[in-house]
């Protein structure tokens, strides 16, 4: 059984941070590739960060130098640590495994950047 629970959102002021993490089971962690997307109210589902196996990283536009995306492949974890928060980071998030085409989602976890 494949399960991907993802933690750590909740309300914060603009310009604060944020720990989200990802815990997996039921896969090879360490081989699969690992993203973190997103889904405001009225947007499609963007990819925030991605981590490979290998452990090469990529960002969206809107988030470098902001948003790090790292992995545990000891506590089969992907972390997404967040800083800089603006309003428009306001979403849901969501952590993804992917191998050989095949994904894998958990529930998502609400972010919500307010003052």
């Amino acid at each position: 059984q494949v399960q991907l629970v993802e933690s750590g959102g909740g309300l914060v002021q603009p310009g604060g941070s944020l720990r989200l993490s990802c815990a997996t089971s039921g896969i090879i962690f360490s081989v699969n590739d690992m993203g973190w997307y997103r889904q405001a109210p009225g947007k499609e589902r963007e990819l925030v960060a991605a981590i490979t196996s290998s452990g090469s990283t990529k960002y969206a536009d809107s988030v470098k130098g902001r948003f790090t995306i790292s992995r545990d492949n000891v506590k089969n974890t992907v972390t997404l640590q967040m800083s800089s928060l603006k309003p428009e980071d306001t979403a849901v998030y969501y952590c993804k495994g992917e191998l050989f085409g095949l994904g894998y989602w958990g529930q998502g976890t609400q972010v919500t950047v307010s003052s």
